[in-house]
């Protein structure tokens, strides 16, 4: 059965907004769920049906898939914060939408999950990897793929989660900063990590729900490559960009600093220190790993094509990541 009616949960965040994008362009005309609505401005442009709702909304929920036959669900509190913070959207927003989703009909469910769900591996990970998370983010997410699946399941809703590695692209809050020209990492970058440019993360969401695959799967680019690496080629094309790398303990000490000062705000942060945990961990993935199974190949398959093309973006973009929208 053919992808027809599909609801976008995260529409306005960085990979959501692309993944609305593809299909906007693809002519299915999305329904996107936004719940601040200022936020909405983002999507004024495609050619999608907002709608405005909230993951801890069940009501809005029902609303939402209404007469949809797709969900492809990324909305979350992206942030590598402690379990109390990213539970409510991550775990208990998404155990929402699949009960709405079911009461509807709805015969696919699309859930972007992360490679946090692992700990630090140093053998690329593949379908036999055990999961093993390190942080509560990661934990949630592994908490949130078991509960979908099980629903789906008695259901006999068509599930799968696709486990994305780091998805970079000149919305995120890496390339925020590299735009300002300097950046400080936790870490000497010399672990190796699995990257995705935002655009292919997006195709495979698009066709992981079009295909009705059913299952759990990681993913990445061809190569994967370490932060330093990552940088190295980041300045190659953008001389000016300047890195300054901390050792972890400092880094983690003024993660915690910046962590309680955000949370004094009421305000979500990345700058945790399980967040300079997760940034130091080894997390490759084999290569071909879901592209093969959905018959697609990545567009740009090392940061080596993936970084020029995200550049060549940041020239016309000006972009306000979720996290640093506090209103």
């Amino acid at each position: 059965m053919s992808m027809r009616r599909v609801l976008v949960t995260g529409s306005t965040g960085f990979i959501g907004w692309e993944v609305a994008r593809v299909l906007s362009e693809e002519g299915l005309r999305p329904r996107l769920l936004v719940r601040r609505m200022h936020r909405g401005m983002l999507v004024s442009p495609m050619d999608a049906e907002p709608v405005a709702g909230d993951l801890l909304s069940p009501s809005s929920l029902r609303r939402a898939v209404e007469g949809m036959d797709t969900v492809i669900h990324l909305a979350a509190r992206a942030s590598f914060e402690a379990y109390a913070y990213v539970k409510p959207s991550i775990v208990d927003g998404s155990k929402n939408l699949i009960h709405a989703a079911a009461e509807e009909g709805v015969q696919c469910f699309a859930y972007a999950s992360s490679l946090l769900v692992y700990g630090n591996q140093k053998a690329p990970i593949d379908r036999s990897t055990p999961a093993h998370p390190i942080s509560d983010y990661g934990r949630a997410k592994l908490e949130a793929e078991r509960l979908l699946e099980h629903k789906a399941r008695e259901t006999r809703m068509a599930f799968c989660a696709v486990r994305l590695p780091h998805v970079y692209g000149a919305r995120d809050a890496v390339f925020e900063s590299i735009r300002r020209g300097r950046l400080l990492v936790p870490g000497l970058g010399r672990n190796i990590y699995a990257h995705l440019h935002v655009t292919d993360a997006a195709r495979v969401m698009v066709g992981a729900a079009r295909q009705r695959f059913e299952g759990i799967l990681p993913v990445a680019d061809d190569e994967p490559a370490t932060w330093k690496t990552f940088f190295q080629v980041v300045k190659e094309y953008y001389p000016s960009f300047k890195k300054l790398a901390l050792p972890g303990p400092i880094s983690a000490a003024g993660a915690f600093c910046l962590e309680t000062m955000a949370h004094l705000r009421g305000w979500q942060t990345l700058q945790t220190p399980a967040g300079v945990r997760s940034w130091n961990l080894n997390l490759p993935v084999k290569k071909g790993l879901l592209w093969e199974e959905l018959g697609l190949q990545p567009l740009f398959p090392t940061i080596h094509q993936g970084i020029p093309a995200v550049l060549d973006d940041c020239v016309a973009y000006r972009w306000l990541h979720p996290l640093r929208d506090h209103r």
